[in-house]
């Protein structure tokens, strides 16, 4: 898929709103006692941007491991971003692949409240760099 600037702009723009709204959605559903929801809705929110970031790159994984490889790849192994935010990143992932498949699994208030707390600092730094890409472009 060969992308135009302008839509790679407008993919990262639409891509990087639905993160900071699931963000959203995961602190509601915290609030509300929807622990298993929130750390989907956490996870979810740094895939998305994720994505924003990636598709200014021009990468448009399909996988969630497309999305680790393709992070390290392109921006924690440059230096552009911490190595702890990919660990970070294969955190939410095992969290969110536990409650959403584990048929045994309890979830804490403190569990989710961490997600969020994680998700939030990912997402920050990763629309940081994905702004400083939008400058750069």
């Amino acid at each position: 898929m060969t992308l135009s600037i302008e839509d790679k702009k407008t993919l990262s723009e639409l891509r990087i709103k639905k993160a900071y709204e699931f963000l959203d959605d995961a602190k509601a559903n915290l609030d509300e006692g929807r622990l298993r929801t929130a750390i989907n809705r956490a996870y979810y929110a740094v895939l998305n941007a994720a994505r924003a970031l990636l598709i200014l790159e021009g990468s448009n994984p399909e996988t969630h491991e497309g999305i680790i490889t393709m992070l390290s790849l392109r921006f924690i192994k440059p230096g552009l971003l911490p190595v702890q935010l990919i660990k970070n990143y294969k955190r939410l992932l095992s969290s969110r692949t536990d409650i959403d498949y584990g048929d045994f699994d309890t979830v804490t208030t403190e569990e989710a409240e961490d997600a969020i707390s994680v998700a939030e600092e990912t997402i920050k730094d990763m629309d940081s760099l994905r702004k400083r890409l939008l400058d750069e472009i």
